[in-house]
């Protein structure tokens, strides 16, 4: 009996330890928040992006890709919150995650007239964000640069703009 109590035990720190080892590297000190992990990433005319470079800005992190239909439905979404906001302070950063590289995703944004700042994902910065598992999968950048909130799967409007609109009235450090 006690050696099936601790095989169960076992299993289950195995488990919790597999479960949070991939965010390992997302440790951060803000209350629980964890740092966002900075990147380099190419846009889609060749140029270097990163993140760190958008210091004292909120911004939301999209992975993405073309053949994905909830993204699809979410880039109205994005590209109104990145309008409306961005005199604020606010900047959207898709990071597309399509394999099919920058011949399929350029002629994408031009035809959905994606304005906001859009890369090609790597292994590296998928790994460095715990691992996506499904998209879109977002992340809301504090002005200071931690992660406040993650989402995952098709999201509102409003869902985003609540937080959006919090993180934009906080004074924050820089990144």
């Amino acid at each position: 009996m006690r050696h099936l109590r601790f095989l169960h035990s076992a299993s289950l720190s195995l488990v919790l330890l597999l479960t949070i080892l991939p965010f390992s590297s997302l440790l951060g000190q803000k209350g629980g928040a964890v740092k966002a992990p900075d990147f380099t990433l190419k846009d889609l005319s060749g140029n270097d992006v990163t993140l760190s470079n958008f210091k004292g800005k909120v911004v939301l992190i999209d992975f993405w890709a073309t053949w994905c239909g909830p993204c699809k439905m979410e880039i109205p979404h994005l590209k109104e919150l990145y309008s409306q906001y961005k005199k604020e302070g606010f900047e959207v950063i898709g990071i597309s995650l399509d394999r099919g590289g920058m011949r399929v995703v350029k002629p994408f944004v031009e035809k959905y007239g994606m304005e906001y700042t859009t890369v090609m994902g790597t292994d590296d910065v998928v790994k460095a964000y715990g691992g996506i598992r499904g998209i879109p999968t977002a992340f809301l950048i504090s002005r200071d640069g931690f992660i406040i909130k993650k989402y995952v799967g098709y999201q509102k409007k409003s869902v985003f703009e609540e937080v959006i609109k919090r993180l934009l009235s906080e004074k924050g450090e820089k990144i």
